[in-house]
């Protein structure tokens, strides 16, 4: 390729760009369709343009998208909870960079571009602001779409990760759900709302409360700390106080050689001081081994702690 045709890639704007804006970036558009074929420059929707050295993530991909749509286009659903901060997509859905989800305003069209998610939704002007630059669903009315449109446990770990970053509480979500009434997934909604709480620190901790709550299971509190002559020492993913018994995710950061030196010298100190540790851990969310922990949480609360919770 002749380089002289073609700023590098240094020159080029880090943000998308379109063929309206080849003049800026480029001699001719013959050059810039050696650019793309040289792998210098990807096209991530026809039209908008980026360099090869820029990231490529959702919120990447949806500033490219809004170049090439209407304004009545709102970034929606999973996108705009990432350009919010909360991450609700597999490793396997970030390696191949998923559609970008969009809504169309109430009267106008749902984009069909390839590479957006196009829906239709009854949006209200409260229901969007800009991040960005982006028109985007803010974080209440985007953490109620997931809510309905997630499966229950990433439903229910969206929900609290917006409580916990955006301070989003359970009375506003539900003031919102009126509104919702008729909506596909909105009973899911209803019943994940009660047990919104802003001390889930992980997506797998939102997972093992709701498996707690499923069970028919008292809730536990959430980080729970343990004091030792008096001052907090040992900090609980959750725990029956009354009863000693503390239930641990145990997520990748356990394999750590020092975390798991650290995580036997305080759960030795607990169970010599009286407590019941029970370990949930990745794979435990489903057939026999959800049974398994789930029923030493039922036989570790006795009768004993029932009848003085209660």
């Amino acid at each position: 390729m002749n380089l002289s045709l073609v700023k590098t890639d240094s020159d080029l704007p880090q943000s998308p760009f379109t063929t309206s804006d080849i003049d800026s970036v480029a001699t001719n558009r013959y050059a810039l369709t050696q650019a793309i074929g040289h792998g210098d420059v990807r096209r991530p929707f026809r039209g908008v343009y980026l360099p090869a050295q820029a990231e490529d993530d959702p919120v990447r991909r949806a500033e490219a998208l809004v170049q090439v749509v209407s304004e009545h286009q709102v970034i929606s659903d999973r996108t705009a909870a990432w350009v919010h901060g909360v991450n609700t997509f597999t490793q396997t859905e970030l390696s191949q960079v998923p559609a970008v989800e969009t809504c169309a305003v109430r009267g106008h069209t749902r984009t069909r571009r390839p590479g957006a998610d196009g829906r239709s939704r009854d949006l209200l002007p409260e229901d969007i602001t800009i991040v960005g630059g982006l028109r985007v669903t803010t974080p209440l009315r985007t953490a109620l779409d997931l809510g309905c449109n997630l499966n229950r446990r990433e439903a229910m770990a969206a929900l609290n990760e917006f409580a916990r970053q955006h301070g989003i509480s359970r009375s506003a979500l539900d003031k919102e759900l009126p509104r919702f009434r008729g909506r596909r997934g909105v009973v899911q909604l209803r019943e994940l709302v009660p047990l919104v709480s802003r001390r889930m620190e992980s997506q797998r901790e939102s997972w093992t409360m709701l498996a707690i709550s499923d069970a028919g299971l008292p809730l536990p509190e959430a980080q729970v700390w343990v004091e030792v002559e008096g001052i907090p020492t040992y900090r609980l993913d959750f725990a029956y106080r009354l009863a000693k018994v503390a239930i641990e995710y145990d997520g990748e950061d356990h394999d750590d050689p020092d975390q798991r030196i650290y995580d036997e010298e305080r759960r030795g100190w607990l169970i010599d001081h009286g407590w019941t540790i029970v370990i949930v851990r990745k794979g435990d969310f489903t057939g026999d081994r959800l049974d398994a922990w789930l029923r030493e949480v039922r036989d570790a609360l006795t009768p004993t702690y029932f009848t003085r919770r209660f």
